[in-house]
């Protein structure tokens, strides 16, 4: 129990201690050591944490565990390279940002262990909040107007989520049961819940999640907040934020299955799941942004999600190990795109042309990236995903995996359209060089992430595979 409540209370003391450091230098250092110190936590508790008993609110499950280990990594990335990038932005006040970041992985942190879905939303809705100030890093007109449209729509989402806990809440008096909010508990009361409040709160927490994860079409604040957001900002929303919507989503899903009858849960997850991927593979074509690029991308991620767990069976191994897998690659993707817009001085396809030439290591890793995103072998998201399509063969549902084969090679094309150009093109002549460099601190956290992703999807170490497998077994139909 100690290490969990240490992986909550360390950041919002690195967080206090940013709040006092004066020296804008001096305080990104802040970061990595917190994130160094809260990764050890995490393969502590990943490793020695043991059952609770069902009335806990707080506790790490197989699932958190899944979930806690990629937080952490990718903090940790984006720890050291915020040391080089808020030197080379200066000119900005990091305060709030490094404060905000350390927030946010405290609640992430809370996140993957509350199991009192009141907390789960209490935890969630504060990593919406951290958010918002770092989505305006830059202070300028887009900036604002994306961090007010990122607000506007996470709130809608957060309250309609709130919406359906209230519903199950009810649900249980109606059944003339003790009232609980505890995820167990009300995994042994579901096949008594009445059908109506119980598929109520399933829609209501779904959008409302599903909002906060930029599933399609509740996704229209995401190209904006992504696009202008820091690239630092932009990974942990893509590999943090996005992923907190989906473990609540998850919540519920754990326990709509044990209802009996879980046919209206599949069918609903899987359309949703193949509309949110068409609409991303849609737009990622001729997209000209290539950090907008990355947030259609995402979109298209939370719906391969979805759809794996309408799947169910093989599809939702794929779910666990895509959660590790696409965390890792949007952090490669967002920290370089982050390079590149520093050496362009430019998100625009256009202008930004040409980083094998003006930034090496950044042009070889966005390629390399690209691939590893996108589900290309040997990483591990080809790994992932060829689970979830084999689930849906599996299901019987050859159609759905047509479909998905269709869209994931749309999207495929359609990021390749973008990316070549801004990896192999030439920089433009009229435009004045600027005096971005790629550094170690720069480039090293995404090439660790990057041979992460390639290593697992290599070789899946015998402890990462057990846990996968346990946290598979929580989401499976009980018999």
């Amino acid at each position: 129990m100690l290490p969990v409540t240490l992986l909550i209370l360390l950041p919002l003391l690195g967080a206090i201690t940013a709040l006092l450091i004066p020296s804008n230098q001096k305080r990104p250092w802040v970061l990595p050591v917190v994130a160094c110190l809260h990764l050890a936590l995490s393969f502590i508790a990943v490793c020695y944490s043991t059952e609770s008993s069902t009335n806990d609110w707080i506790h790490l499950d197989a699932i958190g565990k899944v979930f806690l280990l990629e937080f952490s990594l990718l903090f940790c990335a984006c720890s050291f390279y915020a040391i080089d990038y808020l030197q080379y932005r200066h000119e900005r006040d990091n305060r709030v940002l490094c404060s905000g970041m350390l927030v946010c992985l405290s609640a992430m942190s809370l996140t993957v262990v509350a199991h009192h879905l009141g907390l789960l939303w209490l935890a969630i809705e504060t990593t919406t909040l951290t958010m918002a100030p770092m989505v305006y890093f830059n202070h300028n007109a887009r900036s604002i107007e994306a961090t007010w449209k990122y607000m506007l729509i996470c709130s809608v989402g957060i309250a309609l989520a709130l919406l359906g806990i209230l519903f199950l809440a009810y649900s249980t008096v109606v059944a003339g049961l003790e009232p609980s909010l505890i995820l167990e508990e009300l995994q042994g009361y579901a096949s008594r819940l009445p059908k109506v409040w119980l598929n109520a709160a399933f829609i209501f927490m779904l959008v409302g999640y599903g909002t906060k994860m930029g599933l399609a079409p509740m996704h229209t604040w995401k190209p904006d907040a992504y696009g202008e957001a820091p690239g630092i900002v932009g990974a942990m929303m893509a590999g943090g934020l996005a992923n907190c919507g989906f473990l609540g989503l998850i919540r519920i899903y754990q326990i709509c299955m044990h209802s009996g009858d879980v046919r209206f849960f599949h069918y609903v997850l899987t359309g949703m799941g193949l509309f949110s991927i068409a609409v991303a593979a849609l737009f990622l074509v001729r997209q000209t942004d290539f950090k907008r690029m990355l947030a259609y991308s995402s979109v298209e991620h939370m719906g391969l999600f979805t759809l794996a767990l309408g799947l169910g069976g093989k599809a939702l191994f794929g779910a666990m190990l895509h959660i590790i897998a696409n965390g890792l690659g949007k952090g490669v993707m967002f920290l370089i795109s982050g390079n590149i817009h520093r050496a362009f001085a430019s998100k625009n396809m256009e202008l930004a042309q040409g980083t094998m030439k003006r930034a090496p290591w950044s042009g070889a890793l966005f390629l390399l990236g690209f691939f590893g995103l996108t589900g290309s072998p040997p990483f591990a998201t080809f790994a992932s995903e060829f689970s979830i399509f084999s689930g849906a063969l599996e299901q019987g549902h050859l159609l759905i995996a047509i479909t998905l084969a269709i869209l994931l090679s749309v999207a495929f094309l359609g990021m390749s359209f973008t990316v070549l150009p801004v990896v192999f093109g030439d920089p433009p002549a009229k435009r004045q060089r600027t005096k971005y460099k790629d550094t170690i601190l720069l480039i090293a956290p995404s090439m660790t992430l990057l041979i992460l992703l390639a290593i697992i999807g290599i070789w899946l170490p015998s402890p990462l595979l057990d846990i996968l497998n346990s946290a598979t077994a929580l989401l499976e139909v009980p018999k």
